[in-house]
């Protein structure tokens, strides 16, 4: 428990101080974030904020990881593994704000460079947790209640892959509004926090001896994104742009692989979920028909189109998390009953 404290602790002070810092930095610089030119009209008075937050996140969450495994633990290749991905992934949305922020408009790495860039980190990830521990391939909610599906290596590294790219990409698409995407993100790292000692306390059950390093990953991540939402919550002084999003997203996507729950993460953070719809539905239907289903894709702007304020939407999309994380979590320890625990 303390090993969790400490990597929260540790994290969420260094983004808190960290982003300030950027905040102060990027400012005397004039360094900001263009806005795309396709959002409400209340967002255009956000042009100009600092942007790259997420490199506080990223630095907070690998900072509570070093020291708590230094404190009192023992690195695992599935801990390294996993924070070298949120790192790796980081990097990827580092190079693509800079560059927007460089040419002065909404459009950073091109489409190519940037998968090529996930891909690289999505495969290294799959490819250490393969051959260096002893990662389940069954897809599974809660690792009991498998579908009867046991991947082969290679189909389990193209499935790590989608997932990988499927997380990051959804809580990209959720950084719109000031706080959400960070604010949704600590709800559901701290169910992984619950997870994984969970895991840590049942080894016997779950056949996964690394529990409490995963616990530890997503306790680093939740008091890193804690730090930075102290600056990023509406008004928002900062923005985590793609280098958080994407660090973000691939920190559950990993957490989920590692821990056999991958089922059960569309469910934890259904709110990334109903966003990626918003504009899959909303591309096909306009593509198809002509005709769009939403006033604005993402669904957080058609809200604020149908006249909700920005922290309304904001506060109901953490409510609706808070929800989903709670389902969730009952999901999981239902399946841990069925399978005979603490019988």
């Amino acid at each position: 428990m303390i090993r969790l404290l400490l990597a929260s602790g540790i994290a969420a002070l260094v983004a808190l101080v960290g982003t300030k810092l950027l905040i102060s930095a990027l400012t005397r610089r004039n360094i900001g974030q263009p806005i795309h030119e396709d959002v409400p009209e209340g967002h255009t008075i956000k042009a100009g904020t600092p942007t790259m937050g997420g490199v506080a996140i990223v630095a907070g969450g690998v900072s509570g990881y070093l020291a708590s495994n230094l404190y009192d633990g023992v690195f695992t290749w599935t801990g390294l593994a996993a924070m070298g991905a949120i790192a790796g992934a980081g990097t990827v949305g580092l190079l693509d704000d800079w560059i927007k922020i460089a040419n002065e408009r909404n459009l950073g790495l091109n489409k190519r460079s940037k998968t090529l860039g996930l891909l690289v980190v999505a495969v290294g990830f799959a490819l250490v947790i393969l051959w260096k521990t002893n990662v389940h391939t069954t897809v599974s909610f809660g690792r009991f209640d498998d579908l009867g599906w046991t991947f082969g290596k290679w189909v389990w590294v193209i499935w790590a892959v989608v997932v990988i790219f499927a997380s990051s990409n959804a809580v990209n698409l959720t950084d719109g509004l000031d706080g959400l995407a960070a604010g949704s993100a600590i709800l559901v790292f701290s169910a992984y926090v619950i997870i994984g000692y969970w895991i840590f306390r049942h080894p016997g059950m779950y056949q996964i001896n690394v529990g409490l390093d995963l616990a530890v990953v997503a306790a680093a991540m939740m008091g890193a994104c804690a730090g930075f939402l102290w600056w990023n919550a509406a008004p928002a002084q900062i923005f985590m742009g793609d280098t958080g999003s994407l660090a973000i997203g691939t920190g559950l996507a990993v957490l989920a692989l590692s821990s056999s729950t991958v089922l059960l993460l569309p469910i934890l953070g259904l709110l990334f979920v109903m966003e990626t719809v918003s504009v899959i539905v909303q591309v096909v239907s306009f593509r198809t028909t002509g005709k769009r289903v939403f006033r604005m894709a993402p669904i957080h702007h058609h809200f604020e189109l149908g006249g909700w304020p920005e922290t309304t939407v904001i506060i109901r999309g953490w409510m609706l998390t808070g929800a989903t994380t709670a389902v969730g979590l009952g999901l999981f320890y239902r399946e841990f009953i069925r399978a005979g625990g603490l019988a």
